[in-house]
């Protein structure tokens, strides 16, 4: 695993203790309602003891939530952390009380019990012992480890807490300017999904506080929540770039977006700007210009940075338990210090972001969504069951996969091959951005339905159903068929499939198969595929008409083996076009009884042998299935 790929695996693996944040800011806030006019007068102190009691338990989470990012949800891990931190607590404590776990402490625990879990879980032990072999002797292993760190950490821990406290004091001398240099950073590191580890530094490791109890508590997310009033400086900043600033890009796109596609972006658009403006999440407007613009990324990551600053040098402490969006922003509003001026420094932000990127998308004509076709972003979110499988051809199919892990707005894959992924077959599909960070590890984005798409392609996997997958056989517009200008095809008398309309005049073949049958005036041919399945291309309506101009010429003949990509006719496309009614090609399996169900990609541009435009389940008496 590459160093890139490891860190990715880690951030990933940091969120998953987060999720539990939101409950406990909630109850803390609640507490704060007059519940004695209800005759709940004990309610508050339920309450802030739910909450208080999260954030004591913080360590434990991140050790169990880590062993558990890192492994896949292994149990045998997972229990592996919670003993370890158990341990450690117990003999740290009992020798000192002033050493509390930190989540510093869970991490390292939970990184421990992960890497345990991968080295030991195939272990074989004589077979009078085995039953200790495998994952069961990963508990065992990291306990025995944890014992030893445990006693070496008594003498150490206190040295380590009070080095967490000065280094507090150093990163608050750097004021505004290390604000500023936080928040550029964590923009930047948001497009190889990496952000989490720098914020885990700031939100839970670096600055002390006493709280009321006389507990210490470290990072400016759990001081916050504690009450100290100096903490919130990594966290105010960034809810006017996730409040404001994106929403006021997604609006900037709509509005620079073409006439007939405004309807549609819109609704894309509108969606994601509310996604940022209410929970903070930003991928999927930030993917939308990044990779077609990222010199404008680095524009908006370097405002983020100077808005950050602005924030703290205002004076404004604010806190989240899970991100910069308005829920947290008015769940959390009565611990903050002038939390109030995020609003007017918002309106601001606003206004600034929404002209520039007008002015800068018309000035530098970027191809933002709906300024041409074939945008990403769809909104397909009903489509996910249906396109899943197709979105797995084009990662290269399941035996492609060797990891799959999603988070909150992209697939985390480790690949056997990067060769097979189709990067434009996953943009037809919705994907806002791929990244390939090295040695086979790669990221999606799909936005917010990132982990329902995972889940589908789980069940397409499992489920292994006999299927043929069909690559696009040209380059051009992929249609349905009910838009072909002739009756015969487009009523389904032919056969069942779709139609392109090409911008080059040659056609591949979509399928591994044999060819059955060429047309003489070779404007059609017929290919057979392993399982049966017996497809027909035909190039443009009333084309037959054609024979003797020498506008076709097949490159095959028939009973040539083919794959997908192959070339099998040259056209000439211009001729054609003047010649025949349209230049609709229509792709379509004749023999529809074989055919169980079908899936279709969404009908826009499509390049030549692209995957994942079509997939058919075949009916059960058909044997086998294509999984290029």
């Amino acid at each position: 695993m590459t160093f890139i790929g490891s860190l990715q695996q880690l951030g990933r693996a940091l969120m998953l203790p987060m999720i539990v944040l939101p409950g406990a800011a909630v109850f803390l806030s609640l507490s704060q309602l007059p519940w004695s006019y209800i005759g709940l007068p004990a309610m508050p102190e339920h309450l802030r003891a739910a909450s208080e009691i999260i954030f004591h338990y913080l360590p434990h989470l991140f050790a169990i939530g880590v062993a558990l990012g890192l492994t896949g949800n292994a149990m045998a891990a997972g229990v592996a952390s919670l003993a370890a931190i158990f341990i450690y607590s117990g003999i740290t404590e009992s020798a000192n009380p002033a050493i509390h776990p930190t989540v510093f402490i869970g991490v390292l625990i939970g990184l421990t019990a992960g890497k345990s879990y991968e080295r030991f879980k195939d272990l074989r032990l004589p077979e009078y012992i085995q039953f200790f072999g495998g994952p069961r002797f990963v508990p065992l292993f990291v306990s025995f480890l944890a014992l030893l760190f445990s006693i070496g950490m008594v003498n150490i821990a206190p040295f380590l807490q009070d080095q967490l406290v000065k280094l507090g004091d150093v990163v608050a001398s750097a004021g505004g300017f290390g604000v500023f240099l936080y928040g550029f950073v964590h923009r930047i590191l948001v497009v190889f999904g990496l952000h989490h580890l720098v914020s885990h530094v700031f939100w839970f490791q670096i600055g002390g506080y006493e709280n009321e109890y006389g507990n210490m508590v470290y990072g400016d997310l759990p001081r916050f929540f504690a009450g100290d009033p100096t903490a919130g400086a990594f966290m105010a900043g960034l809810y006017p770039t996730m409040m404001f600033a994106l929403p006021a890009i997604a609006f900037a796109i709509i509005h620079e977006a073409r006439e007939d596609l405004k309807p549609k972006i819109r609704k894309t658009f509108l969606s994601a700007a509310l996604a940022s403006f209410l929970t903070g999440v930003t991928e999927p407007v930030e993917f939308a210009f990044l990779f077609v613009a990222p010199y404008l990324y680095v524009v908006h990551a370097v405002l983020s940075g100077i808005i950050m600053w602005i924030t703290y040098e205002l004076g404004v402490r604010h806190g989240f338990s899970f991100s910069a969006g308005a829920i947290d922003f008015a769940i959390n509003e009565h611990l903050a210090t002038k939390g109030w001026l995020i609003i007017p420094i918002g309106i601001v932000v606003w206004i600034v972001y929404y002209f520039l990127f007008r002015w800068a998308i018309r000035r530098f004509r970027i191809p933002t969504p709906g300024r041409e076709e074939g945008s990403p972003l769809d909104d397909w979110a009903g489509d996910i069951p249906y396109r899943a499988p197709l979105i797995l051809q084009a990662i290269g199919g399941k035996e492609n996969i060797l990891q799959m892990e999603s988070c909150i707005t992209r697939l985390r894959l480790k690949l056997a091959s990067e060769k097979e992924l189709d990067i434009n077959a996953l943009r037809s599909l919705g994907a806002a951005g791929v990244i390939r960070l090295g040695g086979g590890h790669v990221q999606v984005v799909f936005g917010t339905y990132s982990e329902l798409i995972r889940e589908e392609m789980l069940k397409a996997i499992q489920r292994d159903q006999d299927q043929v997958l069909f690559h696009s056989p040209m380059q051009g517009k992929m249609i349905p068929l009910d838009e072909v200008p002739d009756p015969i095809f487009a009523g389904r008398l032919v056969g069942d499939g779709v139609a392109f309309l090409p911008d080059r005049g040659e056609l591949v073949s979509p399928v591994k198969g044999t060819v059955i049958h060429i047309y003489p005036t070779m404007h059609a041919i017929g290919i057979r595929t392993a399982e049966g399945l017996e497809v027909l291309m035909h190039i443009g309506i009333d084309t037959s008409g054609l024979a003797g101009k020498s506008y076709f010429q097949a490159v095959v003949k028939e009973g040539d083996e083919v794959l997908p990509g192959d070339l099998l006719i040259r056209f000439n496309l211009q001729r054609v076009r003047k010649e025949s009614k349209s230049l609709a090609t229509p792709m379509v399996i004749t023999n529809v009884e074989a055919v169980r169900s079908w899936r279709f990609a969404p009908f826009k541009q499509v390049k030549k042998g692209q995957s994942s435009v079509m997939s058919v389940v075949l009916n059960e008496s058909n044997g086998g299935g294509e999984t290029q």
